[in-house]
């Protein structure tokens, strides 16, 4: 069969249909992926588990643009998967890899995807055991789609939002909405990426630290603040304990170039995306603690306090300004900006 692009450098449909151009294809990803791939070609990988409790989670990946400054849809596939098990208190492990690929993505951008995967799996300690790859015709994706599953093994007791109690503090881990601000000025043009990277990493290694470095307890809960941005994370605990969360407007971590390329594009950065954030729930006893382990990594160097759970059963979400005036914060009903992971 005749193609009209050239099988070694971009993908064609051929490469999808599980015949030779297939095998070719695998044998790329695989070799590029490494030590981080077990290598095992059955149609079900057979692991070792420690202990009776596990983590799994699933998730999947459009991002636009799919490859930009610092980072790709390959690392993010990996840090979303590896955070959200994290968060949970448990370590992890494995992840699986499905890919969609648009007909006439060049292989070496495959190739980038790849090897921010493998790096961003390495420095997780994640294995990659399975995989699965789907080749569609030109538009029908934008370029490459990702889904990951993970699994995590608990080594310590879960942490669930049901932990949560009246005077907990609020942490946040680093600044917020800077992956945002830097694909939408990729998008526009605007040069802000240049000052603002994105804050996508892997978030195990700093929640263990965490975690191993203060006392059983004093973290209630976590969560990684991606889409919807930490809005959406303070009303889901809101809702979800029926208490009302205070947060201090001046106390929030957003870096001056965000605000400034927030503010030119119409957006409020608490509802941005990040992709390298947590969210803490912490016992007040215990919060300088969490904050001196947080610091301790490159990860959590800029963690901060930005309010408390309170005592009030409205189940809402109150932004305090500096003169003491406290204002509703509105969950988005819809999408305030273009969906970026």
């Amino acid at each position: 069969m005749t193609t009209s692009v050239d099988p070694t450098e971009f993908i064609v449909l051929d490469h999808g249909t599980g015949a030779k151009l297939s095998q070719d294809l695998l044998q790329v990803i695989a070799s590029t992926l490494g030590d981080v791939y077990i290598g095992i070609m059955e149609d079900s990988a057979i692991l070792k588990i420690e202990g009776d409790r596990i983590a799994m989670t699933t998730d999947s990946f459009v991002v636009d643009p799919p490859f930009f400054g610092n980072g790709d849809i390959g690392k993010i596939a990996v840090c979303g998967t590896v955070n959200d098990l994290a968060v949970a208190g448990a370590r992890p492990k494995y992840l699986t890899l499905g890919m969609i690929l648009e007909t006439g993505l060049p292989i070496a951008k495959l190739v980038r995807a790849l090897e921010s995967i493998r790096d961003t799996a390495r420095e997780a300690g994640v294995q990659i055991v399975g995989g699965d790859t789907k080749v569609v015709r030109k538009g029908e994706a934008d370029q490459i789609y990702l889904n990951t599953a993970g699994v995590g093994v608990f080594e310590r007791e879960p942490l669930t939002m049901t932990d949560v109690r009246p005077g907990d503090k609020v942490i946040l881990s680093g600044p917020i909405g800077n992956h945002t601000v830097h694909l939408l000025s990729i998008r526009e043009g605007l040069g802000f990426e240049q000052r603002v990277d994105s804050d996508c990493a892997p978030l195990n290694g700093l929640v263990d630290t965490v975690l191993s470095n203060t006392v059983p307890g004093a973290v209630r809960s976590m969560r990684d603040v991606t889409r919807g941005g930490l809005t959406a994370v303070l009303h889901e605990y809101a809702g979800k304990l029926g208490r009302t969360i205070r947060v201090t407007q001046d106390d929030l971590p957003i870096q001056h170039e965000t605000a400034m390329a927030a503010d030119m594009l119409g957006i409020n950065p608490l509802h941005c995306a990040n992709e390298g954030c947590l969210a803490l729930f912490v016992d007040p006893a215990a919060e300088a603690e969490v904050l001196a382990a947080l610091r301790s990594q490159p990860y959590g160097k800029d963690a901060v306090t930005i309010g408390e759970i309170s005592e009030d059963t409205e189940g809402l979400v109150l932004l305090r300004d500096t003169d003491g005036r406290e204002t509703q914060l509105e969950e988005l009903l819809g999408a305030e900006l273009p969906r970026l992971c």
